[in-house]
Parts: C-alpha cells; structure tokens; sequence
C-alpha cells in the first residue's frame, strides 16, 4: 500500500488500482492566511487554514493539508494577513456612542453627575439605545470586536441591534438605586431585565449577565439581591469596583469599609465576579480578588482619559487574577477600540512597572480573546481558534507599507496594527465585515442615524 496524500493506491501483481479511501469532506468555509494565532495554543502557525462548518470551526490544519482534505463552498485566500480569535470587549456602554465627545475633559464624578446623567434622564429610551448600540455594533466589529460585555438599559432594544449586525452580546441587566427611563428601583430593574433575558435565553448570540453599576450607587440590598439571582442562574455579575481614589474615600464615610471589603463581607467575590477597572487596589486587596477567583475587566485609555489612575496589571495576572480588556463606552474612551487598548494597556504597564519587558504581546492577545471569553463564562464557546468552538475570528491585513515590515505579527498586532488593518470579520461563521465593509447594514444610515441624535442630545453650557 501506497499513501499519496489522502488517496491510498492498493498494488495487485498485475496492475494499480486507484481507489480512494475518502473524499474531500464538503465544509461552508475554508480561510487561508499566512499566519494564524489560535491563542490554544499560544503559537503562532504559518501558511495554516480554518475549517468552518456551519457556525463552528471543524478544524486547523496546514494549508496544502486542507485543500486535500476539504471541498469549501467559499475559499478565501489572505496571503498578507493574521488570523486571530475576534476580539472581546469586555466592559462597555454601547448606547452612550451617541454620547461620544459630548463631556469631555471632565472627572469622573462631574462627568456622570453634571453632564451624563442628566442627558440620559432627558433622552434615553428604546430608540436612544437601538440606535446607539447599532453604531456602536458597526464601530466594534470594523475593529474585530466579534463579542461585547454591555451595561446599560433597554436591553431588548440592544438585543435588536446587535443580532440586527450580526454581533455576539453579553448584556448586562443594570441596577442603580435611583430611577430612570427604563425602571423605578433595584426590583424594578431586576424584573424587567429578566423578563428581556427570557425572551432572548435560547438566542446563540445573546447572553446576559448581572450589572450592579457601583459600590456607590447600589444598596447592600440591592447587592445581596444580585448574589442571589447570579447564584440560583448562574450568571456572572459585572460591575464598576475602585475605579478612582473618590470612591474609596466616600466608601470609607459611608459604610466604614473598602469597597472591596464591603462586597466580601456581602459575599458578592467569586469567580463569577467581574471588576471593572480596579484601579486602586492595594496588595491586600489583589490577594482577596485572587483568592475567590475574581475577573478583571480593564479599561486602560478610559481610565487615563477620566484621570483615574493607571491599574497594577503586572501584579494582578502574577496573583493569578483572570484580566481582560474592556473600552468603556464612548463617551470616556472615545473609541470603542481593543487594538488600541492592548497598545495602551502594553505601554502603560512598561512605564508603571519600569520593566520593559512585562505585559508581552502576546499576553495581551490572550486577556483581548480568551480571557475575556473566561470572564463572561463563554471559554468553552469562543476565545480561541480551536476545533468546536463557536467560529468567530477576524483578519488583520499587514499589507500596507505601514506595517512593513513585518518581524513578529503578534508584536505587530499590538505596536503596530490599527483598526483600520482589519479586513474581515466572521462571527459564528458569518462574514459580518468583508473588504472593511459592513455586511448586514449602509454606513450611511449609521451616519444619518448619529446626526438625528446629535441635534437632539446637543448641549453647551454656558462659556463653551
């Protein structure tokens, strides 16, 4: 017997006889790129193909194995490019991108309580949060955001919109203790959002998680609510923790504790926990969110931008803490932009830390893809290129002279690489972006859409 590949060739004394064993298996799609980062493994793989059935990934293998083993409807061929897991957002506001560079300049607390919460009691509603997620959708994925962690309201309407551009979403149900638009106290907001989740439980792009907005605007009631609900469903709690020294200090008054000593005691730290920002953690208190398994969801320009300090990442991830990547929403960013977070949360930690050689490239791969993934409970679905798992990834295009040349893609991909590389973009198997273009939605009613809400929402206070 003789093996050519995937055909085998019997030999008999008198003559060949050709009879293959197997023929090319029939998938949906097969992607080649020069090079693909699968982040499990942590490699980097050259002139390899994805195999995509479906809306999963049937397999990774070297590319002239592929094209023997596979018969793809489309075949698409990205000689210049990087093939990466898509991108995961994993704290966010995606309605306020209609908000973007409304208040800008502003600490935290003067920009939530003179100018934010203000324009949302006068405008928010559904349609204020359908449209704002629709642009915020269409920026995230022409970035290779393939999955976002949202906090807002209306999440029926951010629902719509994301599924509306084919999106992944993980969508908070938000408690704050004083009334809005959308619900009168913690019950009410706690009702509501879960009678959205169960609408939307057997929908595969849409999950939920519980979103107590802050230690300051969220009663031991209310807290102790939240921990039961994310007990009994299983659903991860997500919620602003140690964002600024002003927090620490009004928690101090309040409740005679940290914050993060208020939320142990109330028994919310787990592993199904996510803090956002944790910037003013002390040693102590990263040991504590090490020891029950906590996430970290940080926001590296969000917090430059608000001046709310610069995160001890290094001494999280050693602790062992799970860290992932997150924009805010675009009124504090005001990008809603992963690649550029991994730029700033590399440099910002090589300054901090005084050691160039800490937060690696390909580290911050990992917390922008699968650690995200691990943080929303989603590991088992997506995070990385692996064969049965969900079949989102992206394409960053090293084509352009100003990504030449190329030594390390990985390196590239965070020092060099901006949104503007990502070419295509697939979320469980569906080209949501191809050649930089959305598939499912003109730009230009995006645009449209955003000038409307410009008119309304417009203010400028007085000497502006």
């Amino acid at each position: 017997m003789v093996v050519l590949g995937e055909i085998w060739y019997f030999s008999t004394p008198s003559r060949m006889l050709s009879s293959p064993i197997s023929m090319p298996e029939k998938i949906d799609l097969l992607v080649e790129a020069r090079w693909i980062a699968p982040v499990e493994p942590d490699a980097l793989l050259t002139n390899h193909a994805l195999a995509v059935n479906g809306h999963r990934i049937v397999d990774l293998l070297p590319a002239n194995e592929a094209h023997m083993r596979y018969e793809a409807d489309e075949h698409i061929q990205l000689p210049n490019h990087l093939l990466i897991p898509g991108l995961i957002n994993l704290h966010t506001h995606a309605a306020m991108s209609l908000m973007r560079g409304m208040a800008d300049d502003l600490p935290l607390m003067d920009w939530l309580q003179k100018r934010i919460w203000p324009a949302e009691a006068a405008h928010v509603s559904s349609d204020f949060v359908r449209d704002g997620t629709l642009l915020a959708c269409a920026e995230m994925l022409k970035g290779g955001i393939t999955c976002f962690n949202d906090m807002y309201f209306f999440q029926q309407a951010a629902a719509e919109a994301a599924t509306q551009l084919g999106m992944r979403a993980a969508l908070g149900i938000t408690i704050i203790d004083f009334p809005t638009a959308f619900a009168s106290d913690a019950d009410d907001y706690l009702a509501k959002g879960l009678a959205i989740r169960d609408q939307w439980l057997k929908h595969p792009l849409i999950s939920f998680c519980l979103a107590p907005h802050a230690p300051y605007s969220v009663s031991d009631a209310g807290f102790e609510r939240v921990l039961t609900l994310s007990e009994l469903l299983g659903l991860p709690m997500h919620c602003h923790l140690h964002e600024t020294s002003g927090e620490i200090k009004e928690s101090l008054e309040r409740f005679g504790c940290r914050p993060i000593a208020r939320l142990k005691r109330l028994g919310l730290l787990g592993p199904n926990f996510i803090a956002v920002h944790a910037v003013h953690v002390d040693a102590g208190e990263i040991e504590e969110l090490a020891r029950h398994g906590c996430s970290v969801a940080h926001c590296p320009t969000s917090n430059l931008k608000l001046a709310s300090g610069v995160a001890h990442i290094t001494a999280m991830a050693q602790s062992g803490i799970n860290i992932g990547l997150g924009t805010d929403g675009a009124a504090s960013n005001n990008r809603l932009d992963i690649l550029q977070e991994m730029r700033h949360a590399a440099l910002l930690e090589k300054v901090y830390s005084g050691d160039a050689a800490s937060l690696p490239a390909h580290q911050l791969l990992t917390m922008a893809t699968l650690n995200g993934a691990r943080a929303l409970g989603l590991d088992h679905v997506i995070g990385s290129l692996k064969p049965g798992k969900e079949a989102d990834f992206c394409a960053i295009d090293f084509s352009a002279p100003e990504t030449q040349p190329c030594y390390n893609p990985i390196s590239h991909l965070v020092y060099v690489a901006g949104r503007e590389q990502v070419s295509h973009v697939w979320v469980a198997g569906k080209c949501c972006v191809r050649d930089k273009k959305l598939a499912f939605l003109p730009e230009n009613d995006l645009n449209n859409t955003a000038s409307l809400w410009q008119n309304r929402l417009e203010i400028r206070p007085a000497g502006y």
